[in-house]
């Protein structure tokens, strides 16, 4: 499946600035579009590609920082950069430590902004990836049955089959078709790929969480 192309969203309540960063954003090879406004901006539907947000912290209607607060709820893979002709120390320390990834004062040159903007879009892609495979791997542990559930319990806990057939009270060697059939569903070709999965998909089945 072919990667959407880049694009990075611009929201500043200047014209000028819009237009400037429009231009210089497209002429670096960008899809670039702009935005008066937060909540011009959130009526767009969300993007499947690589983004990032070059976003003013002034705005006639929610501040830089309170969309930034909104957006964590629900694009988790849209990172933030914060422009201002007004920063301060408070403001751009807030904005770090909420997962921006720059704050840079106006005015500022072309080749910082296309430095950040390269970072940004690196970590999106990074971000959508680490997305992806959670709902996979997710989406996988949906299709076990209950008994494959609790043989994976089992198997992910290090037990041998032997255990689980005896927890379970089933044979052996019904164990070991449950258990190959959790493999085969889960993408996985060993014990160590099975818990890598359930890890990464943060789905410790609960008898492990004791």
């Amino acid at each position: 499946m072919t990667e959407a192309a880049p694009i990075v969203f611009v929201v500043d309540d200047d014209p000028s600035v819009r237009k400037s960063l429009g231009r210089l954003l497209k002429t670096a090879g960008y899809l670039a579009e702009t935005f008066a406004s937060a909540g011009e901006f959130m009526r767009r539907d969300a993007y499947p590609g690589p983004s990032c947000l070059v976003l003013d912290v002034q705005l006639p209607d929610l501040n830089g920082l309170e969309l930034q607060q909104t957006l964590a709820g629900t694009f988790h893979s849209l990172p933030v950069i914060f422009i201002s002709g007004h920063g301060d120390i408070p403001t751009s320390v807030r904005a770090m430590k909420n997962g921006a990834v720059d704050f840079l004062p106006k005015p500022f040159a072309a080749q910082d902004l296309m430095r950040v903007v390269g970072d940004a879009l690196e970590r999106s892609r990074r971000e959508q990836k680490h997305h992806l495979e959670i709902s996979i791997i997710q989406e996988r542990l949906a299709r076990l049955t209950p008994r494959e559930y609790e043989v994976l319990c089992g198997v992910v806990a290090g037990k041998p089959n032997k255990q689980i057939a005896s927890e379970l009270a089933v044979g052996e060697k019904t164990v070991k078709v449950h258990r190959g059939r959790v493999m085969e569903k889960m993408g996985a070709h060993s014990v160590a790929d099975l818990v890598r999965a359930v890890e990464k998909g943060n789905a410790i089945p609960s008898p492990l969480r004791d």
